[in-house]
């Protein structure tokens, strides 16, 4: 069973659809006492992280997530903007992140470049450092559907376990232990992204 948690900012129904048609059991969880026996968890987000912040920390989700993922170790997968607030902070606004792991969130500056912000639609994602999240029979390009305007800057390089390039070549995944985040929305990434949610339920 992997609980998805609704602060109130995520794509929830896209991604336990994606569950679904994995045969994986899901359950959107509305409030942090729902939360206490979860055994896996996504962290979805869609919108700003100072709003998402003032979510978790109103609805007093902070609290009971850090005791699953620090304390118990439970495996949990941030996606998007659930990515982001797993770090120290973000320019994009004032609030700290749940600082789960030594990162920040950084904007895309493109001043002397034609690209336009956010980085939207396919790109191709490359492996760095092993991780089961990514683990597949064949070799061909793996591709993910982005939307975004921020990126994770990561204090320890090891912990990337994917990157893509737009305008810069940026982390979009990292994992450290049980925490993991991906930039991409795998929810919206068809093949590519109904594989790396099925190794996320079978190999952690």
């Amino acid at each position: 069973m992997i609980h998805i948690v609704n602060y109130g900012m995520g794509n929830l129904g896209s991604i336990q659809n994606m569950l679904k048609k994995l045969g994986v059991e899901s359950q959107i969880i509305e409030s942090p006492e729902e939360c206490l026996n979860a055994e896996k968890l996504i962290l979805p987000g869609v919108g700003a992280f100072d709003e998402a912040m003032r979510q978790l920390r109103e609805n007093n989700w902070i609290e009971v997530l850090n005791k699953k993922v620090l304390e118990e170790k439970v495996p949990v997968l941030g996606i998007c903007l659930g990515m982001q607030l797993m770090t120290n902070w973000s320019e994009e606004g004032d609030c700290k992140g749940l600082g789960w792991i030594e990162a920040n969130t950084r904007r895309f500056n493109f001043a002397h470049q034609t690209l336009k912000v956010p980085h939207m639609g396919w790109n191709i994602v490359r492996p760095t450092n092993a991780s089961k999240l990514f683990m597949r029979e064949e070799e061909e390009e793996l591709r993910f559907y982005h939307v975004h305007s921020y990126f994770v800057e990561l204090q320890n390089q090891t912990e990337e376990i994917a990157s893509t390039n737009y305008g810069r070549t940026f982390t979009c995944a990292f994992q450290k232990e049980n925490i993991l985040g991906v930039q991409f929305h795998p929810e919206k990434s068809h093949r590519f992204g109904m594989e790396l949610l099925r190794n996320f339920h079978q190999k952690y």
